[in-house]
């Protein structure tokens, strides 16, 4: 089934984000995946066909892989679920995860292996990204000479904002920045490296950490097309932005467009909404070598 919002009666709602609707189970939260779509952080009205599965799978799958650091990760499989759930079946198996209740931190933290999206834009101007000087001479899509970490706010509307990693330090504090940015730096590049394997360059991401009986934990999504930015390895070549496996193939249509990237978003055409639903699902069938369960 599509979905777009969801109310689960009796159960209470502490907040729907762009993506995911979050409910108060007790000792636990319940994070479900919905199939909206947002770009240039707008909602668009559209829905993705099975979005929301890709997001919850993949995501569930790089949880299991990183076992190096601890993750929110209560529960996956809807058949672990409370009984108070069993009447949302349809709602929510595949799209939903039971999680820890972590104080999730105010930093977004960025990782960046290639020069794309809006670190080659700033690049063109400054010959840096968020402060950090880069060599001359750089072309679009090219490798960087190491992983940057590029961490930002995290707006509650609107849009995230760079910040320094002196601002971060501020921000969390020394040793949780540190901690942050040394997990958000190995999970990129053990995943990319992964990745490659399977014919996918993952070009940056974003991951999210909280904090859970004190201890620093990986929250919300982990390398999915949603937060991350997926190249074909066989069509990549420097000078150009590749075709990609993620929400980018929506911006640049977007992008075609008159529209300001101010609320109301414009709609999407049916030939957008498919080709991006089966870019979602054919990253999460080549990343984790099985297809989407249906």
């Amino acid at each position: 089934m599509l979905l777009h919002s969801l109310e689960l009666p009796g159960i209470p709602k502490v907040a729907s984000g762009k993506v995911r609707e979050i409910f108060d189970l007790g000792e636990t939260l319940l994070l479900v995946a919905s199939d909206r779509i947002s770009a240039f952080d707008c909602i668009l009205p559209n829905a993705i066909p099975r979005k929301g599965d890709v997001l919850t799978g993949l995501s569930a799958f790089w949880f299991e892989k990183f076992d190096f650091l601890p993750n929110q990760i209560v529960a996956t499989d809807f058949a672990q679920f409370p009984e108070i759930l069993r009447p949302f079946e349809s709602e929510l198996k595949g799209r939903s995860m039971l999680v820890k209740k972590a104080t999730p931190l105010p930093v977004e933290c960025v990782v960046r292996g290639y020069l794309a999206g809006s670190g080659w834009k700033e690049y063109q101007t400054s010959k840096s990204i968020c402060s950090l000087s880069l060599p001359e001479g750089m072309q679009q899509a090219q490798q960087l000479p190491q992983t940057i970490f590029t961490p930002s706010t995290k707006a509650a509307s609107g849009h995230d904002e760079n910040i320094s990693w002196e601002h971060c330090v501020k921000i969390l504090g020394p040793d949780v920045a540190k901690t942050v940015r040394d997990y958000a730096i190995r999970l990129y590049e053990t995943g990319r490296a992964y990745a490659e394997e399977k014919g996918i360059i993952i070009a940056d991401t974003k991951f999210e950490f909280g904090i859970w009986n004190g201890q620093v934990i990986l929250i919300d999504e982990c390398l999915t097309p949603d937060s991350s930015r997926f190249w074909p390895k066989t069509d990549y070549q420097l000078g150009i932005s590749p075709p990609s496996f993620d929400k980018q193939f929506v911006r640049d249509y977007l992008e075609t467009l008159t529209w300001d990237k101010t609320p109301p978003a414009p709609s999407l055409p049916e030939s957008v909404i498919d080709r991006t639903s089966a870019k979602y699902q054919e990253a999460f069938q080549r990343l984790t070598g099985a297809p989407l369960n249906s």
